[in-house]
């Protein structure tokens, strides 16, 4: 049984970790100068990279003896992926105000960036203890708060946006941030209760790779308006 789950994952993360990382270096040697799509290029390679941390630990030890084998570097990677996503937000508002044309409202950028540092400091607590293999839930639930705050607001952002400006290539954006979360949270609460569970992580992977192929898309719709 291990091995076929070895088989699974494996295939699965490389393929998504080569997906994401080259979808984001094409789109930033494609920008053109585009600000917005650069920013989505470095967005999507953050993703890629920061995922890897964890995904790549795991892919050895589902391979050879085991994840039990390989508590610290699984936390140390998860504790890197949880900054990198986090780090994945900011830039993904920051295209939210490119591609929208957001001017002012420094009020909306000091909550991001606060709740992003919030976050982040509270991944720093030695209390999270990402190298054991007891790590406690109350401050998985207490290094979420900030995060999922953030997401809602991203979520909420790109709606209403897409909506009010009809923006076609951008119309599924919030979607895909919803199914992020909507798959995450369950197991931030109960992978530890029912390991089952933690096989959400794959939807909520290819949530993020739809985020990222919405933004390829757009861009390659832009450039191929150009050349016409």
């Amino acid at each position: 049984m291990r091995g076929m789950q070895a088989i699974v994952e494996t295939t699965f993360d490389v393929v998504y970790l080569i997906t994401v990382i080259a979808i984001g270096v094409c789109m930033m040697r494609m920008s053109q100068g585009n600000k917005q799509y650069h920013l989505f290029g470095a967005m999507a390679i953050v993703l890629g990279l920061g995922d890897a941390f964890h995904l790549v630990p795991r892919a050895v030890a589902l391979c050879t003896t085991g994840l039990d084998n390989f508590t610290v570097a699984l936390g140390m990677g998860k504790f890197i992926t949880s900054i990198t996503m986090t780090i994945f937000y900011v830039l993904l508002y920051f295209v939210w105000r490119v591609r929208y044309g957001v001017q002012g409202r420094q009020a909306l950028t000091a909550v991001i960036f606060g709740l992003s540092a919030l976050r982040i400091i509270l991944c720093l607590f030695p209390q999270n203890a990402w190298t054991t293999a007891q790590a406690p839930l109350s401050w998985g639930i207490y290094r979420n708060i900030p995060f999922t705050i953030l997401g809602l607001i991203i979520i909420c952002l790109f709606y209403q946006e897409a909506h009010d400006k009809q923006d076609y290539p951008f119309r599924f954006m919030w979607l895909t941030i919803v199914l992020s979360f909507a798959f995450y949270l369950p197991v931030v609460l109960f992978a530890d209760i029912v390991p089952m569970i933690g096989m959400l992580m794959i939807p909520k992977t290819c949530a993020y790779v739809w985020t990222v192929w919405i933004g390829y898309q757009a861009m390659k719709g832009d450039l191929n308006e150009k050349t016409h």
